[in-house]
């Protein structure tokens, strides 16, 4: 289909697996990691944006999502297989460092190939997920039931099949539709499927178009949910594995931006801590901008998000 965007498609080979990518312009390498349940796609905006201002832009269909290979086995999701897949690409593209953009579970990743491999990382802007410290005693899914419930989608995601049963009594549309429209409460009744408690809006906003949500359903329709949501049921084999880095901080140069309506903004003291000193504690080279918009801000807010992101790469240059 016509995506409205011209840029290069490829698959490289890469931890194992191919990875798909879509690719435009010319100059230091800027990787955008998308989130749940996007795409590359997701950055259509920023790619044109990046590549027009003499950046080489590349958009990866991350592990289980769109074009890229997707695993069965849930414990190939760990953050360590989602940065492995993305130092792969680094290595394929002859570049020892780059520029990493993330929203979401991309910021995840962004923060952990940081975390991992600061050498490789000229400087780093994240969307909409901050950094939190890894519990020492608590796994991840038990800290996430213990603050919301069993209602968030965290939690419903774990078992296998479950999320699948309830995705499948909606067509790919809507599905698309209920989650790029979130714009409140996360949390669905404890006997509720998740599914069935975000709402279905009559009218698309202005920045989201019926062909762009054609292009995510479509592409979620080949691909199903099963590998997006082995990311979730990963999460504490993520947290066993990372032990050996309890307590390291985040050294590369950071931009976070976040929209002033995202409901992990405005939820339990978030702000306090996306604004205060143990965020910085933990990132001590930070920047923190909040912005107009609710989760999706890469899409629901192209124009501020794009221009923070070229801001902060023309005040990080490439060392020559």
């Amino acid at each position: 289909m016509d995506y409205m965007i011209e840029v290069n498609h490829q698959r490289i080979k890469t931890n194992g697996i191919w990875l798909h990518v879509a690719e435009k312009g010319t100059g230091p390498l800027v990787l955008l990691l998308h989130g749940f349940p996007e795409l590359w796609y997701a950055w259509r905006h920023q790619i044109n944006h990046l590549a027009e201002n003499g950046y080489h832009v590349v958009a990866p269909d991350l592990r289980g999502y769109g074009d890229s290979d997707s695993p069965l086995n849930p414990n190939s999701y760990t953050i360590f297989h989602i940065v492995g897949d993305l130092v792969g690409l680094l290595d394929h593209f002859g570049q020892q460092k780059a520029y990493v953009v993330g929203h979401d579970w991309g910021a995840v990743a962004g923060w952990h190939l940081s975390l991992f491999r600061p050498d490789r990382v000229i400087g780093l802007v994240n969307l909409s997920v901050p950094y939190f410290p890894r519990s020492p005693t608590t796994k991840s899914t038990e800290a996430i039931r213990e603050l919301y419930g069993d209602g968030t989608h965290v939690i419903q995601f774990q078992e296998p099949g479950r999320a699948e049963r309830a995705f499948a009594r909606y067509d790919y549309t809507t599905v698309m539709k209920k989650f790029l429209l979130i714009t409140d409460n996360m949390i669905a009744p404890p006997d509720m499927e998740f599914i069935d408690f975000l709402d279905t809006k009559s009218a698309l906003p202005a920045w989201l178009t019926e062909e762009d949500i054609r292009v995510f359903a479509e592409k979620f329709e080949e691909s199903g949910f099963t590998g997006p949501f082995n990311y979730y049921r990963a999460m504490d084999l993520s947290w066993e594995l990372l032990a050996p880095w309890q307590g390291l901080k985040i050294t590369v140069p950071v931009k976070f931006m976040i929209g002033d309506k995202d409901f992990g903004f405005k939820s339990d003291g978030r702000s306090e801590y996306v604004l205060g000193d143990d965020f910085r504690s933990l990132v001590p080279n930070l920047e923190v901008v909040v912005i107009g918009g609710h989760h999706f801000i890469e899409q629901e807010n192209p124009q501020e998000v794009s221009s923070q992101i070229l801001s902060f790469l023309r005040e990080h240059p490439v060392d020559q």
